[in-house]
């Protein structure tokens, strides 16, 4: 008997979040994200002037600004999952196939 264990994530741990760069291509879209990430630094850069924070935490509050920002206007990149033969499968459908 084989047990499969999943990794829990912790709140700390992120992934890489990947974007679909391809709607970038198009100019209202790459604008909209340039006024959507301009907007949202600005508002941030006051808010992180008025508290006095450490760097870390100023930093970690701009990743999660442009993040945010990213999936808004951009949207995540969606995974397409292939399927996966091996050479016995595909000897076997050959000899199947009249």
């Amino acid at each position: 008997m084989k047990l499969n264990l999943k990794k829990q994530w912790i709140a700390a741990e992120t992934r890489l979040q990947r974007f679909n760069t391809a709607f970038l291509r198009y100019t209202d879209k790459l604008n909209r994200l340039k006024i959507t990430i301009s907007n949202n630094l600005e508002v941030l850069k006051d808010i992180l002037k008025e508290r006095k924070t450490t760097m870390e935490n100023n930093w970690k509050r701009i990743e999660e600004a442009l993040t945010s920002t990213c999936q808004e206007v951009v949207r995540r990149k969606k995974h397409h999952h292939k399927e996966q033969f091996y050479c016995t499968e595909l000897k076997f459908r050959e000899l199947l196939q009249p």
